[in-house]
């Protein structure tokens, strides 16, 4: 059996981890390419669960340390003193200090940016079709694959929004609404970064992720919100919020009913182990009213990314 992981296999798996995120930024085709020969999904569930094993207190300062300082990684936002995350993992989903991502006001037709993150994409929904950089496209009926009328976001937005290494990892309501399916897709986990985006086509068609759709009321009647959540090598877990799944599993590849559960900016959306990428669509009746105030640079979890004209 191979697993869990022996304890070599395992720190084997989390060498090549850091190695790939060492060599993430300047990674082009060539990684791309060398990366088809690793077992994604097998690396990526090892080193999740070496990510998760508990580190003596001892050594939580020093390599928490060096990591965090290495991705720079804010950790005067962080909920608790480092010494007190007992694995990199725990360190990688930690919460803020209470009270660091107000929400922007609310406005008719407000959405706030769910994530820290930086915009690397924003356009219109033309023949089920979103167009990343270089022309390379993904089809909204495949990032909602399992959502029967997937073509209601034809004509709306999209922003798509990358996590760096360094970012909060926790993922946040963007509009009040209610809430009415949550899924998971399976896929396979290429990396999301600048050298994926630019040259693996339909990337977030292929990738393991999970989404979460809701329809707006209040300030936000006339609008629908989804929010994929794109996962990426060694980013297997990709988790919707259990307030949203009421007890329940997401399946391996399906969707779940949520029965009109009321939502507000700034709730638990779902987190990322470690980082990757938010695609967010905005479409619905009054979707042409809807204008971004963001389309490119970095954000921030409750800065306004648009609102009706």
């Amino acid at each position: 059996m191979f697993w869990p992981p022996t304890p070599k296999l395992a720190a084997i798996c989390a060498a090549i981890f850091f190695l790939l995120l060492v060599l993430a930024p300047g990674s082009g085709p060539l990684s791309l390419r060398l990366l088809r020969l690793y077992p994604k999904k097998i690396g990526s569930a090892a080193v999740g669960w070496a990510a998760n094993r508990t580190l003596p207190v001892f050594l939580r300062r020093p390599l928490l340390g060096h990591f965090a300082y290495s991705y720079g990684l804010n950790l005067a936002e962080a909920e608790y003193p480092i010494q007190d995350y007992e694995s990199l993992q725990s360190l990688f989903t930690r919460r803020l200090k209470q009270g660091l991502r107000p929400q922007d006001s609310i406005i008719p037709g407000f959405i706030n940016c769910p994530v820290d993150g930086r915009i690397i994409a924003y356009g219109r929904i033309e023949k089920g079709v979103a167009i990343q950089a270089k022309g390379l496209s993904y089809r909204i009926t495949e990032l909602l694959k399992h959502d029967a009328d997937a073509k209601r976001f034809e004509g709306g937005h999209y922003l798509t929004i990358y996590l760096a290494p360094k970012d909060y990892h926790r993922i946040h309501v963007p509009a009040t609404g209610n809430v009415h399916a949550v899924g998971r897709v399976e896929g396979e986990l290429w990396p999301v970064n600048d050298a994926s985006t630019l040259n693996v086509g339909r990337l977030y068609e292929r990738n393991r992720r999970a989404t979460w759709v809701a329809t707006g009321t209040g300030a936000d009647a006339g609008l629908e919100v989804a929010a994929i959540l794109v996962g990426a090598t060694h980013v297997g877990g990709v988790l919707i919020d259990e307030r949203w799944r009421q007890g329940r599993e997401l399946p391996k590849d399906g969707t779940l009913p949520v029965p009109d559960l009321p939502c507000e900016p700034g709730q638990d959306l779902g987190c990322f182990a470690f980082g990757s990428t938010v695609v967010l669509l905005i479409a619905g009746p009054k979707g042409d009213d809807w204008k971004p105030e963001r389309r490119d640079g970095d954000v921030k979890v409750g800065q306004r990314l648009g609102a009706f004209e």
